[in-house]
């Protein structure tokens, strides 16, 4: 059985819980998905600072996962170590510097929905949170998907207030997903957020493009990931870490 590590970077439990149930649904009972969330952090990353923190809570879930301590603190055997690991925040901190130190597959909910959309051609992105505009913006040039990227589109609320009213939620991303089509010509539209989970197939009817959901692109790139990534080209970093934990300093080892 595959097994597919997700690392929830904000502190939030209900996330954690949204983003389990619908990443193993969407994944099947043929992959063991196991969610683990930020040992620090904010409870919803929503700037540049909480998303600094963020990469390196990224970075601590994984170490602490590798290290079995995880959020139970039992042993984790060699044979229970993921295939994958997936970042289920939209805008996927730490992608990078993960990817560097795994000897697995990673990728974030941004980066899989950018592959996904990209399959229809032009796309937008409508998330909440207006800082999150050039954040987005410039997660798509390195990632190398700026040409595909229509225009993004954010509404004032945050993703953590939208999944706290659904009703509400509804009705403004679904016009602004229509606005995304009719302003910026896009061929497809990304809902980005965790906290959006399930919230694009109700929207489609309402809206003339496909709706990408940005937590099923998460699962959907996992069933695909195959492939083995890139070998580092030696062990260890380039210089030693101090003064962090020791299951985050072990990956320099």
């Amino acid at each position: 059985m595959r097994k597919l590590l997700v690392i929830n970077p904000n502190t939030s439990a209900s996330v954690s819980a949204l983003l389990q149930t619908h990443v193993q649904a969407a994944a099947g009972l043929h992959v063991q998905v196991r969610t683990v969330t930020a040992r620090f952090g904010a409870p919803y990353i929503s700037d540049e600072a909480s998303y600094a923190i963020a990469s390196h809570a990224t970075l601590d879930a994984w170490a602490a996962a590798l290290a079995g301590a995880g959020e139970t603190g039992s042993a984790q055997k060699a044979s229970e170590a993921p295939d994958a690991v997936l970042i289920g925040c939209f805008g996927d901190p730490g992608l990078l510097a993960l990817r560097e130190s795994s000897p697995v597959p990673v990728t974030g909910l941004a980066e899989a929905a950018f592959i996904e959309a990209a399959r229809h051609g032009r796309f937008a992105i409508v998330t909440g949170g207006e800082r999150w505009g050039p954040m987005l913006q410039r997660l798509a040039q390195a990632l190398g998907h700026a040409p595909s990227l229509a225009g993004i589109h954010t509404v004032a609320p945050t993703g953590a207030q939208l999944a706290a009213d659904p009703a509400a939620a509804r009705t403004l991303l679904a016009q602004a997903c229509r606005d995304a089509v009719r302003q910026l010509g896009a061929q497809a539209v990304i809902l980005g957020g965790a906290g959006l989970a399930g919230m694009a197939a109700a929207l489609q009817p309402g809206v003339s493009v496909p709706l990408i959901d940005s937590v099923l692109a998460g699962a959907h790139w996992a069933l695909r990931s195959h492939a083995p990534p890139p070998q580092r080209s030696k062990a260890g970093f380039d210089v030693p870490w101090e003064n962090l934990s020791k299951e985050i300093t072990s990956l320099g080892l």
